[in-house]
């Protein structure tokens, strides 16, 4: 996972019929709160509007076409999805449990809330999955301030998640065994087998690198190794985190690689 940095303004949709499809669920739910809370109401969402190729391009475009949370390139094979951080229609702390309603309805269409995500990790690993630290303090409507929680997962919109999780080779950890890294990579499965694979592959290529820049004279395809480096830790490079870990360390699970640049 990398720092994604979202355009300060929303795509028009979303500022438009987004804030008025926000306050219309703000206002059903005011009028009949207890319903809602009882299950027997259940909200409809509009994924014409949060989903509208406008903001998906918008996302894909912030995250250079990268899931908010493998990193993993998206639309050379599939859509991508537009991913709630916080889910909208229900929510659940833990997976064994059952999912409890309404979930953060207020900000299905709010910039905020909104990333760009594959579809594994949105809808096989995350999906209603939001854990607290503390759970009482979760916001149960738009009349109670999130600001008050402490999500367990990682918002790559709003922290940077290479304080919290780096990599041993292609292997995820938690920095300091911290429990926001932990809960992000063995909740939305980070560390899955198939994603170490294609991790596993590319580290391969790029300990190459590292050997053609640390070991060949001075030739040009040095600096051609050098510069392939480099934009590999770049935040446009997918898995650009794990990149960035591995030069830092000076490819150290990897003694044979030579000495650093």
């Amino acid at each position: 996972m990398i720092r994604i940095h979202r355009p300060d303004e929303p795509p028009a949709i979303l500022a438009d019929k987004g804030k008025k499809k926000q306050r219309a669920l703000c206002s059903a739910y005011s009028k009949a709160r207890r319903a809602y809370q009882a299950g027997k109401k259940r909200f409809a969402f509009d994924a014409g509007i949060y989903g509208h190729q406008s903001v998906k391009d918008a996302l894909r475009a912030a995250q250079h076409d990268k899931c908010c949370f493998c990193e993993s390139k998206i639309s050379h094979i599939a859509y991508g999805d537009v991913e709630h951080f916080r889910p909208k229609a229900g929510w659940r702390q833990a997976p064994s449990e059952p999912l409890s309603t309404p979930g953060y309805y207020w900000l299905a269409y709010a910039w905020s809330n909104l990333l760009f995500s594959c579809q594994l990790c949105n809808q096989r690993y995350k999906a209603n999955l939001f854990p607290l630290l503390d759970a009482s303090k979760r916001a149960r409507s738009h009349r109670h301030d999130t600001g008050r929680e402490q999500p367990l997962f990682i918002n790559p919109a709003e922290q940077d998640p290479e304080r919290f999780i780096s990599f041993r080779a292609e292997i995820p950890y938690a920095i300091g065994d911290n429990i926001e890294g932990r809960s992000t990579i063995e909740a939305l499965g980070l560390h899955r087998e198939a994603l170490n694979q294609r991790r596993r592959e590319h580290l391969s290529v790029l300990k190459c690198l590292w050997i053609v820049a640390s070991l060949v004279p001075a030739l040009p395809v040095r600096d051609e190794a050098r510069e392939l480096l480099r934009m590999a830790t770049q935040n446009t490079a997918e898995y650009a985190s794990m990149a960035r870990a591995a030069m830092a360390s000076g490819f150290s699970a990897f003694p044979e690689s030579g000495a650093p640049l």
